[in-house]
């Protein structure tokens, strides 16, 4: 390689690694806590975690799944990879005492899809415990306090009745119907800002 060509290259890599680092210094992995739990953002150690949704028939059923092995690890290491793109993402749910996630929630925006949206999952044994509305509460209060976003929403599957149901707990209205691009028709629900601090 001619020396002007490598000069070239080696002047575009470090022009490419400041504006990566230039539009990640904002980002800082954080995490949440509400009565219960502690949210806090994924890693590899959650794998296990990921296996038991993903994999499982019905507790993934809106969520792509069932998934093989190798599709839920994917599954991790993008929402992993989510907040070091976005600057946002998914935190695991983890109960206040214990080492080990029993589900996540948090916001994503893959790339085509509209806008972002709050999402969570919970593995079924954790299911009725109240636990996705209480860490569901505390996002939405982050995404205005913290994110100063002008408006958080979810997007439900018209035969996702648990998500419908955990919606309206949440004080959702649903302000518009829309095609998204994997061709399912959804209700786009927003929230309002929680003005009183969960307890």
């Amino acid at each position: 390689m001619q020396s002007g060509n490598h000069d070239k290259i080696t002047h575009v890599m470090m022009q490419n690694n400041a504006m990566f680092h230039s539009s990640h210094k904002s980002i800082q992995l954080h995490s949440l806590e509400s009565q219960r739990f502690v949210l806090r953002p994924p890693t590899e150690t959650d794998f296990p975690v990921y296996m038991a949704c993903y994999m499982d028939a019905e507790a993934s059923a809106f969520y792509g799944g069932p998934l093989r092995q190798d599709q839920a690890w994917r599954a991790l290491a993008g929402h992993i990879g989510h907040w070091h793109l976005r600057g946002y993402g998914m935190w695991m749910i983890v109960p206040k005492g214990h080492d080990t996630a029993v589900g996540g929630c948090g916001f994503v925006w893959p790339t085509g899809w509209p806008r972002r949206e709050l999402t969570w999952w919970l593995l079924p044994d954790s299911r009725g415990s109240g636990a996705a509305v209480e860490v569901s509460r505390i996002a939405i209060r982050h995404a205005y306090e913290v994110y100063d976003w002008p408006l958080v929403e979810t997007h439900i599957d018209d035969a996702n009745i648990a998500a419908k149901k955990l919606v309206l707990k949440l004080d959702g209205e649903p302000f518009v119907r829309e095609v998204f691009p994997d061709g399912k028709t959804r209700t786009v629900y927003k929230f309002p800002y929680l003005e009183t601090p969960v307890t």
